[in-house]
């Protein structure tokens, strides 16, 4: 699967958005090594710390499934069709990374201009289980 189909998977995720707070949808992708695709959309909560964004909802989504193999995550925002990035937060960067030190993180608009990113030029100096 190439970036663009991932990110039209993506826009298409984002349209679940729960986010009367915010009003920022954001919709992301999770590819496998297997080539299976997750979903997920970023889910507010009246009371903020409840709330979770779109990557960790798809990535949960893969590892309850029993998939750990992640290739890379394609994130779309409501700015992302303007051809402005996206980029996962820090809490993301870091339970994406936990994953894999080769996850590729894709971002744009699949009608307009792709980008990729490797999670460690997003997250450099992460934490890992190595550290404790």
């Amino acid at each position: 699967m190439d970036n663009r189909e991932l990110l039209e998977i993506a826009e298409n995720a984002r349209k679940f958005s729960y986010s009367p707070y915010s009003k920022f949808r954001v919709g992301a992708a999770v590819l496998t090594e297997g080539g299976k695709v997750f979903t997920g959309c970023n889910i507010e909560c009246a009371s903020f710390g409840g709330t979770n964004c779109a990557e960790r909802v798809a990535v949960f989504k893969a590892v309850s499934e029993g998939h750990r193999d992640i290739a890379k995550i394609a994130i779309s925002s409501d700015n992302s069709e303007e051809d402005k990035q996206i980029f996962p937060c820090g809490i993301c960067r870091q339970v994406i990374f936990e994953f894999g030190m080769d996850i590729k993180i894709v971002t744009g608009y699949s009608k307009g201009k792709v980008f990729e990113y490797g999670i460690g030029e997003l997250l450099p100096h992460s934490f890992t289980g190595d550290d404790f």
